[in-house]
C-alpha cells in the first residue's frame, strides 16, 4: 500500500486502534473516512482531526452494510483502502447454567460476517481501482485462543483463514490483501485493558504498525505478537496456551 494519497475507510474509528490509525494515515496526506455506531463518538474524532469525514454503520446489520456501501463509494468514489477494524470483545462462560448464545451471535455478526458482508459489499469498486488494499484486523488470539473470550478468538482465528484465502484470490488483481493482527492494547476493548501493564502502550503499537504497513508486509505483525503467531511453528503451543490462560509456564 502506498502510504500517502489514498482514501481509506476505517470500520470502528470512533476509538481505540480504529481511531489511531486513522489519524496516522491522515497525517501521512491520506483522506480518512472513520465509520462507527456511534456518531457522536465519530462527529468528536473528526473535530479534533479537520479534514476526516464520517459515516455511520452498524457493521452487525446486513440492511445497514448494504446502504452503507451504496453511500459511501458515491460520496468518495476514489475509495482505494478498506481496513475492517470494527469488533467487539466480550468475556463468555460456557460452561453458566442458563448460558445463552447472544453473545456468541453478537460477535460473529460484528466480527467475522461484518467484513464479510462489507467486502463483498465494496470488492467490486475495490477491484475497479488502479491500485487498492483491503485490510483485516485479526489478533494474537486468532492463533493462540484466550479461554475467556472463545468466540472473540474463534472470529479472529477465521479472519485469519479468510484473509488468506481472500488474498489467494485477489492474486494478479489490483487488490492487495494485508492482515494486521494486534498484540493486546492499551486500549478500551474489553474493561481493564487500557490499564493492563501487559498491554502494548497504543503510541507504539502504532508507530510499530505503521513501519509494517511502509514495509509492505502481508501480515503486519509486531515484534510483541509474535510469541502468539508463530507458537505453533515453534513447537511450544502448549506452553504458550497455559501461559496466555493460567499464568503457568
Amino acid at each position: 500500500m502506498d502510504m500517502t494519497g489514498n482514501t481509506i475507510l476505517i470500520t470502528g474509528g470512533g476509538s481505540g486502534i480504529g481511531r489511531a490509525l486513522a489519524e496516522a494515515l491522515q497525517a501521512r496526506g491520506n483522506k480518512v473516512i472513520i465509520s462507527g455506531r456511534r456518531a457522536g463518538a465519530l462527529e468528536e474524532v473528526a473535530a479534533a482531526n479537520p479534514g476526516m469525514a464520517t459515516a455511520t454503520l452498524d457493521v452487525s446489520d446486513p440492511a445497514d452494510i448494504a446502504r452503507f456501501a451504496a453511500e459511501i463509494v458515491a460520496a468518495h468514489p476514489a475509495l482505494n483502502v478498506v481496513i475492517h477494524n470494527a469488533g467487539i470483545m466480550l468475556a463468555e462462560d460456557l460452561t453458566a447454567p442458563g448460558s445463552d448464545l447472544d453473545l456468541a451471535e453478537q460477535t460473529i455478526a460484528t466480527n467475522l460476517l461484518g467484513p464479510i458482508r462489507l467486502n463483498a459489499a465494496l470488492l467490486p469498486h475495490l477491484l475497479a481501482q488502479p491500485r487498492a488494499t483491503v485490510a483485516t484486523v485479526s489478533s494474537g488470539l486468532a492463533f493462540v485462543p484466550l479461554a475467556a473470550t472463545p468466540t472473540y478468538s474463534a472470529t479472529k482465528a477465521a479472519i485469519h483463514s479468510w484473509s488468506q484465502a481472500l488474498r489467494h484470490q485477489l492474486k494478479g488483481t489490483s487488490v492487495e490483501v494485508v492482515e494486521i493482527a494486534p498484540p493486546a492494547v492499551a486500549t478500551d476493548l474489553m474493561p481493564g485493558h487500557a490499564q493492563n501493564p501487559n498491554s502494548m502502550p497504543l503510541a507504539d503499537y502504532i508507530a510499530e504498525t505503521m513501519a509494517q504497513f511502509e514495509a509492505g508486509a502481508a501480515e503486519n505483525l509486531t515484534e510483541r505478537v509474535k510469541f502468539l503467531r508463530f507458537a505453533e511453528a515453534r513447537g511450544d503451543y502448549a506452553k504458550v496456551f497455559a501461559i496466555l490462560n493460567d499464568g503457568t509456564h
